[in-house]
């Protein structure tokens, strides 16, 4: 079984946002409700593969989208 990541976000328009540059860049990506023993600021996040953290956050920065923090999931 893969151990999954989450990216939380401060707005869910950058929620939004990377979800579409992610998946432009062919990254497997789910936008999830944010687990709210991780954050309570956005509603929304973003599922990946933690195998792919690295990618992503590459991808993410290239993008200029913000993220608030990546966790794996609990």
């Amino acid at each position: 079984m893969k151990t999954l990541g989450v990216v939380l976000f401060h707005t869910s328009s950058a929620a939004l946002r990377a979800e579409k540059v992610l998946l432009a860049a062919g990254r497997m990506v789910k936008l999830i409700p944010t687990p709210r023993n991780l954050s309570s600021d956005c509603g929304i996040s973003l599922q990946f593969a933690w195998e792919d953290r690295l990618s992503i956050e590459a991808h993410l920065a290239g993008a200029r989208v913000e993220a608030a923090a990546i966790h794996p999931m609990p």
